[in-house]
Parts: C-alpha cells; structure tokens; sequence
C-alpha cells in the first residue's frame, strides 16, 4: 500500500506540472537569453536563479543551465529588470526593453560577483552551504556554517541532507542503508569510512558529493551510492592560502585546525593543506536486560583521546594547453589512548557481578600516491586521461582488559587479566584509463579501463590467564588468529550520451567486471583444563574463501525539461555490495563482557537494482529538488546473533552476518535552497524510508536461530536558516529530528536537537570570527527499547552540547588568471567518473 501510495503521489505531482506547464505557454514573443559567469574566474555558473521583473514584481525567471547559459521565453514586448541570484554572490540587476524590433535579446555575459572578494588570488568560503542539484549527483558546497557545526568530517555529515550518522559507532548511512562507499577526492581509502571520517578536519574540506545512483563508469560497489568528500585546493597565481582554526567546549575542549597553502609560478601550481584534530571524547550508558535468570543492568563508561594529522601535498605541471601532469599525496597519521568500563549487576543471589576495565592504543597510518596525465585533443570536449593511485594502511591496536567477577555480596569469585594485539597492513593499487569524445554537438561517448589490486594482511594475538576460585574446571586460552586477503577487480566501460531534442536527453551505460577474491583465514588455539590432572587440547582451525564473478552493470539516464522552471530525471543502475574485510574476517572486531563482533568468511556479495525519478522545480524563491527511489535486493547482507559456543552458560553472544533472500526498499525525499527575503535564507529537507529489516535471532528458550523480520519506516528533516543581520554580521539558526528507527532486536527512539550561530567578518573580509551552539537544549542521545530475544532498554549519552568558536584568514597576493582551470583543479569527480 505505501508503495502504491508514493506512485499515485508521483503521477499527481507530474500532472499537475504538466498542467503548469501547458498553462505558461503564453505565445508572447520575446525572450531573454545569456550566460552566468564568474566575475573572477571567468568560469560559468551553473543553476543560479534568473528573474524577470516588472518594478518589484517578478513576472517569470529561469535557473541556468550547468554551463551557464539561460533562456526565458514567452515574455510581452515591453521594459523589464534581469535579476541574477546565487547563493553566496551579490544581486546582478540589468534592464532588458522587448521591442517589436528587438524581440529577442541576448545579455551576452554577465559577471556575477562573489559576496566576499578582497582576495581575489584566495579560495573565499562561503557564509552558508548550499546544495545544486545535479544530473547525477548533490553538491553539498561547505560554507562556515557546517565548518562550526562539528570538529571532524563525521560531525558535518550528520548535518547533510540523506546522511547520518550513528551516534555511538559512527557507521554512515545514506538514505537510511549504511552500504555506502566514501571516497577522498574521487579516490578510494584503506581506512574504514567510520574511523576515516573522524580523522579529517571540518576545516578541510570544500565540498560533498552525494552521488545516489552512480552511472556505468563509476565503481558499482555501494548500494546506497557514493559520498565523495572534497578536500580544499588552491590553483592562483603566486602565493596564497588560508588558516582555519576553532576550539569545541564540551566536558573537555577540542580543536579543529586546517592551513591551505598555494604556490603558482608560470606552468607550475603548488599546493597543501595540513589539519589537526586533538581531544577527549567521552561517553557513557546503561542496558538494562531481562534476560530470564540472568536478568542484568550494564553501566557502561568510555573516554579516548584522539590526535589525528593529515598532509595533502601536490603539484600540477601545465605543460601546455594541451597537456597536464598532476600528483598529490596524503598522508594520514591518527593516534588514540582509550579507556573503558563495564560493570555487570546481576539481579538474584545465584549471580555473579562482573567488571571489565580496559585500557588501549589505537595507531593508524595511511599513505596515498596519485599520478594523473591529461591530454586535451583539437577537438573541443576530446579528452585521454590516464591514472595510476596506490595506498598503504598500516594500523595497531593494543588492549589489556582486566575482569573480575564478584558474588552478590561483594566477595571476589574470579579475577583475571587479558590482553589482545591486532596489526593489519593493507596495499592498494589503481590503474585507470578515460576517453571521452564528443561525437557530435549532441551526442557523446565514454569509454574507459580500469584494474584495482588489493592486499591485506591481518594478524590477533590474544593471551588470557585466570585464577580459580571456586569453579576448579575454568577454562583460559592462548589464541592466534591471522587471515590474509587479496582481491582483484578488472573493469571496462562505456557510456553513450545524446540529446533528443531541447527537452529530452538520455545516457546509457555499461561496465564490465571481473572479481577474483582469495582469503586465507587460520586460527591456532591451544585450550588448557585445570583440575588435579591437566590436559591440554590443540586446534588447528583454517577457511579459504575463494570467488571469480563476471558481471555486467547497466545504467541508464533520461532528463525531460517541461520548461525553465520544471525538470524530471529517470535513472537507473546495478550496484553490488561485495563482502567487507570485516564482515568476512573471523577475527573478533570488538568485545565486551556479553558480547563479541566477528565477519563470516560464507559470505556473498549483495545485488541492487536501484531505480530514481527526480523532480526540479525553480521559483522565484529558489529551487525545490524531489525525488523518489526504489530498491530490488538480492542475496542481502545482514546481521546476525548467537549464542557463543564457546561459552557455556548461553549469556554470551556473538554478532556477525549473513546473507538472506531478496528484499525491497523505497523512499521519498525532498530538498530545497530558498532566499524569502534579502536578509534570510533556508536550506531545508525531509526524507521518508520504507524498507524491510531481515536477520536471525536466537530463540531464548530453544536456542536455535531463526529468521526474523520487521517493516521499517523512518522519517528525517532539517532546517538551517540564515539571517542576514549587516554586511558582515549572520546569525545561523539549524534544527533537525531524526525519527524513529527499526531493527530486528529493538526500537530506536527519535533524536533532535537545535543549534544557534553566528559569524562576523573582520579585517576587511580577510578574516571571519564564528561562533556556534550546538544542541542548544541537550535532547540528543541514542535510547532504544526491544523484546527480542528478551526485554531489552537502554540509553547512551556524548557531548552533543558544545560551544565552538574558530576563526578563519585569508592570505596571499596573488590573482586568478584566465587560464584554463582543469576539472582536477577544482577537484570534482564529475565527467571523470573511470577514476573510481
């Protein structure tokens, strides 16, 4: 019924459109064309708002195309005043006459100027975000605004429209599915995306890309897509940069700080950028648990400190206008001293109560090689490019857990001390080769290669030894677990693009793949009995995973523009979901008394057929983005839990996946980008999920997993307003709510939260003081409440409300030439898609 619901709500929007449309077919004359430039660059401005007005009243407008151009037709043969508006610029204003002998009018080129523009050599950000609408992706440009809403990158894109976040283990999600694939500047990373987006400053990073529904030259890995995060690059003439620094109050201060530095001296552009990220997160919670003669209340306390650095260092070499060699590195070093502790309160004599204390050392290295050649060919829009990237990850951790467990009346039972030692090392390499030749002024073709080669190497040391008391038949163990993984991927591709006519246009594609995987996974344990005649017990434990898989995965675009202000966009694609390292690793992830994380090396990978109808609609106010989606799963990944069967009493669990039957999802969503007046503005957005959550579950009673499911819908809005006060004084005014959510196990209860801004320009505009209050009335926290496979409630609580104020300078002399500015300049991964 939902389904049915959102298609007759899809086919009223369209029909009513239509009927808007038809209706604005005046049959007047005159029109008003142009293109929208940039003042300084000299490069178009795509989806900015054009206006036709009559005094102060607005008769029509236009949003201009991605290369800028605009046309509004049907227009009466008299006097009016173009207006431009875009986010981030000042007002343009020009008066245009129709005339009977001048019916059509071209402005030519209008330069619009940025709001901000004492330092024309220097990269300026913007007061607030906006997000443009494109034909394959969101473009979430990152103003002050979400630079103050959070320390790292994690904290920002829980302020994104689409993405969230989860408080507590920081997995991402888009459109409510956390199979997405995060990229750095159009480039994959070894790191996990939930420990990668704690490492890189806010400060750092110019844009987000949401890319929902990836076409044929883009990596298909991903159900819910893509979010490529763009790091800030400067390409001026001679020196120029930028300092960005801020301190988060909270139970313990944090800072947040990125210098970007740029050195261009004829054909050749230096550039860096260096952010620093240090502080004490601290947490804590409770889970209450009614499990039957176990019933138990968990109290739980974490604090780390964190100290994180990233390099971005690279050089591009104009070698002519024809060709360009480029290379960067980043370098990526986080460093993180833990403590944690939980305490187990039994309810009932015949229990015991345990505490867990652990202290740990987490160190992560990373480093990143990109070379990349570009040829641009006579022919206009012709282009070879050719890329080779590699990466190392190194990472470390150290634990030592110190348990005890006591009788209810405070007596100790059991003590015993731990530790694990995990080292992983993973080498990646990727080859890419990208054509594109623009066949005629209407049609186009892509072509491309691709190989990625990956290597990991993972090894667990873990020594346990335990003293008896009163039970003379303890078990302990000395463990070894070491698994290595290589996989091999080899692509081609290719995409043709055409335009029907003014209003219809379309892209097909198709990648080819092969996927070859080899997994080795041993595990040694020696297992020891103390009683009054030992024994001792060796197992040699192994699993191979091995896999080749040839697939195809089509796409397919189609745009309809009805007019200037209505827009649709039909798209389509194949994306798989392959097996993570750590979904199919054996070796533990995470442990706690009654509970431990590990992979499962059965694993397959998980097939979508992704299907989106987008609507544009452009006002006078802004521009409305809506969209609805449809997802077919095959062979899903999921979770699982189950009893330890290396534990004795049935309280201990194991949480791992599995792959399941087919399944469904669906979804609405809407975004928009409104100016009601001169002095506020909104960013504003709701998306609603529905989708089927499939798992197994152990039975209490029996013992025995079976397969559980449950229907999910979950809603989610924000709102960010800006108030224009003076030239340089804003105020920010930011509220979301995040709803209800699903899973097998439990209820997760809505958060909310509401955050206060304001920044002021200094020196000249050189310079900007930011200040933001975050979660103003303290509300956020993550709470949940289940039945299955017993009672189970619980909350847990972060700093969520915190003071930041930060400061950001401009710098640098230099201006910007009317050189040609590359798409890799500007770091964009549209148009480039084969370097995934």
């Amino acid at each position: 019924m939902k389904l049915k619901f959102l298609v007759v709500c899809l086919l009223t929007c369209i029909g009513n459109v239509m009927a808007q449309g038809q209706m604005n077919v005046s049959g007047n004359p005159g029109s008003v064309s142009g293109k929208i430039i940039d003042k300084a660059t000299k490069e178009p401005v795509g989806y900015a708002s054009v206006s036709i007005k009559e005094g102060e009243k607005v008769i029509t407008g236009a949003i201009s195309q991605e290369n800028g151009n605009f046309e509004i037709k049907n227009l009466e043969l008299k006097a009016y005043t173009l207006e431009v508006q875009f986010i981030g610029y000042k007002t343009f204003s020009k008066a245009v006459t129709l005339s009977a002998g001048d019916k059509s009018v071209n402005v030519g080129a209008i330069a619009i100027e940025a709001e901000a523009t004492q330092l024309e050599g220097v990269e300026v950000v913007a007061e607030r975000s906006n997000i443009v609408q494109k034909i394959d992706r969101k473009v979430v440009n990152v103003g002050k605004d979400l630079v103050a809403s959070g320390t790292t990158a994690s904290e920002i894109l829980n302020n994104v429209p689409t993405v969230s976040i989860d408080p507590q283990t920081k997995e991402l999600s888009l459109r409510g599915n956390s199979n997405v694939r995060v990229l750095i500047d159009g480039k994959p990373s070894n790191v996990d995306p939930a420990q990668l987006l704690q490492q890189i400053p806010s400060s750092s990073i110019k844009q987000i890309e949401l890319i929902t529904n990836p076409s044929a030259k883009y990596n298909p890995e991903g159900m819910s897509g893509i979010i490529n995060i763009i790091l800030h690059k400067n390409s001026n003439n001679g020196f120029n940069g930028s300092i960005n620094t801020g301190v988060t109050f909270g139970i313990t201060p944090k800072t947040n700080s990125a210098l970007n530095l740029n050195y261009k001296v004829g054909k050749v552009n230096f550039y860096t950028n260096y952010g620093f990220n240090h502080g004490i997160n601290a947490n804590h919670g409770f889970v209450n648990s009614s499990n039957p003669g176990l019933d138990n209340l968990q109290n739980f306390e974490f604090r780390n400190l964190n100290n994180s650095h990233l390099v971005k260092f690279g050089v591009d070499y104009y070698i002519n206008e024809r060709n360009t060699l480029s290379a960067y590195t980043n370098q990526n070093t986080t460093h993180s001293d833990g403590f944690g502790k939980t305490a187990i309160d039994y309810f009932g004599l015949p229990n015991n109560d345990h505490l867990q204390t652990y202290r740990n050392e987490n160190e992560n290295k990373n480093q990143t090689y990109d070379v990349v050649y570009k040829h641009d060919f006579e022919k206009k829009g012709k282009t070879l490019e050719f890329q080779v990237n590699y990466s190392k990850t190194k990472n470390s951790e150290d634990t030592g857990y110190n348990n005890e467990d006591r009788e209810s009346d405070g007596d100790l039972y059991k003590e015993s001390v731990s530790r694990n030692v995990v080292n992983g090392l993973t080498n990646y390499t990727q080859v890419n080769l990208d054509f594109t030749n623009p066949l005629t002024e209407k049609t186009k073709l892509e072509l491309g290669a691709e190989t990625r080669i990956q290597s990991t190497k993972n090894k667990f040391l873990a020594t346990e030894s335990g003293t008896q008391f009163a039970d003379p038949y303890d078990y302990g163990s000395d463990s070894d677990y070491n698994f290595k993984f290589d996989r091999n991927i080899s692509a081609v591709y290719a995409n043709f693009g055409t335009e029907w006519s003014s209003k219809w246009s379309s892209q097909i594609g198709l990648r080819v793949e092969y996927y070859d995987i080899s997994g080795d996974f041993a595990r040694n344990e020696t297992k020891f009995k103390s009683d009054e005649t030992p024994t001792t017990t060796v197992e040699n434990l192994k699993d191979k995973v091995t896999d080749n898989i040839f697939t195809v995965y089509p796409s397919a675009f189609v745009t309809y523009t009805i007019n200037e202000k209505n827009s649709f966009n039909f798209n389509y694609s194949r994306r798989v979901d392959r097996p993570s390292i750590g979904q199919i690793s054996p070796i533990r992830e995470w442990t706690t008394p009654l509970m431990e994380s590990r992979g499962n090396p059965a694993l397959v990978p998980q097939f979508t057929n992704s299907f989106e109808v987008n609507y544009t609609r452009v006002t006078k106010l802004g521009s409305i983005t809506s969209g609805v989606f449809y997802r077919s799963i095959s062979d899903e990944i999921s979770r699982v839990v189950y009893n330890d069967p290396n534990d004795a009493s049935n309280n201990r669990k194991i949480l791992s996946f599995d792959n399941f039957d087919n399944n469904n999802a669906y979804g609405v969503e809407t975004s928009a980008n409104l100016k009601f007046t001169k002095w506020w503005a909104v960013n504003a957005s709701a998306d609603a999920y529905f989708k089927t959550v499939r798992g197994a579950v152990q039975n209490v009673a029996s013992g025995e997993l079976e397969n559980a499911s449950v229907d999910v819908t979950s809603f989610n809005t924000r709102l960010n307003n800006t108030f224009t006060a003076t030239k340089n004084l804003r105020f920010q005014l930011f509220g979301m709510y995040r709803g209800r959510d699903l899973s097998l196990q439990f209820e997760r209860k809505e958060m909310y939260k509401m955050d206060l801004g304001a920044t002021y320009n200094i020196l000249k505009g050189k310079g900007t003081i930011t200040a933001r209050y975050n979660d103003v009335f303290k509300n956020m926290r993550f709470a949940f409440d289940g039945n299955i496979p017993y009672r189970q409630y619980g909350a847990f609580y972060w700093e969520s409300q915190t003071f930041y104020v930060g400061l950001n300078y401009n710098f640098g002399g230099g201006k910007n030439r009317a050189l040609q500015r590359k798409q890799r300049d500007a770091n964009e991964t549209q148009g480039g898609g084969g370097m995934f």
